[in-house]
């Protein structure tokens, strides 16, 4: 029981990266047990702070790609955790969002920084997505956020009928203007976790956040009790959650079928 058996410390940086090295060296000075890193910009900043203290990740990119472990079966050092990384998604997000708009014909996807290899990998499971559905694909890179206004003016001019956000570091610290822009078009918006639909997105398929959170206090537990964190293999979701925001669909005209209604994991009134 928290504040009898165990004491737990939040911190949240709300999308402020910068604070990131500051709250994870706050943290960790305190010594506690286990690091729990929400994130893999949250596990970057304690692993480069200790080699000692074990860390339980929620990777939202290919851990072994960020250098966080050595291999999901071994990671080896101090850290394990899960990944939020799983084969085809991208796909499916395209896929769900042809199903809901059949009349689509053309998504925008915004992007920001092909070097990393999640944004590569999704680009090209989108690209394969789209060959089969018959959608062509607008892509539209960010280098940083000042190109937000002239990606949705391009969107315009170039009558998108959907718009799919693939996300990482800069989507995410900009999720809020990002969703401000979607509304104002009055497209169809697709997002890769729930709390682009909790925040007034339309639609979001991916890892159910709660099961990824459950897993990682099994991970705590184990710890806790004595085992080695570098033996304890890097676990990859099972459950997807799809996520429909009602609300949003009716503020924009935009009727989704029933039968799509019928088969969300959630659906926002």
């Amino acid at each position: 029981m928290e504040g009898r058996d165990i004491t737990i410390e939040w911190r949240w940086v709300a999308g402020d990266f910068a604070q990131l090295p500051i709250v994870a060296a706050e943290l960790v000075n305190l010594k506690p047990d286990v690091l729990v890193a929400g994130g893999t910009p949250a596990a970057l900043a304690f692993r480069r702070l200790t080699a000692k203290i074990p860390i339980v990740m929620i990777a939202g990119t290919d851990p072994i790609q960020a250098g966080l472990v050595a291999s999901l079966a071994r990671p080896g050092a101090n850290i394990t955790g899960l990944t939020r990384i799983a084969p085809v998604l991208a796909g499916k997000r395209l896929e769900l969002l042809k199903e809901a708009f059949p009349r689509v014909s053309r998504v925008a996807v915004l992007w920001h920084d092909l070097s990393n290899p999640y944004t590569a990998s999704q680009l090209r499971e989108l690209r394969a997505g789209a060959s089969v559905l018959g959608v062509s694909l607008q892509s539209l890179e960010l280098r940083s956020a000042a190109d937000l206004d002239s990606a949705f003016t391009a969107i315009t001019q170039q009558r998108a009928g959907a718009i799919i956000t693939v996300q990482n570091g800069l989507t995410i610290a900009q999720r809020a203007r990002i969703l401000a822009l979607v509304a104002k078009s009055r497209l169809p918006g697709m997002y890769e976790t729930q709390d682009r639909t909790d925040a007034g997105g339309l639609m979001a398929y991916g890892a159910s956040d709660s099961e990824l959170y459950r897993r990682a206090a099994h991970f705590v537990e184990r710890i806790l009790k004595g085992a080695n964190p570098g033996d304890l293999p890097v676990e990859q979701p099972t459950k997807f959650d799809l996520v429909i925001n009602l609300k949003t669909a009716k503020s924009l005209s935009l009727p989704i079928p029933p039968s799509l209604l019928l088969r969300a994991d959630q659906v926002i009134e």
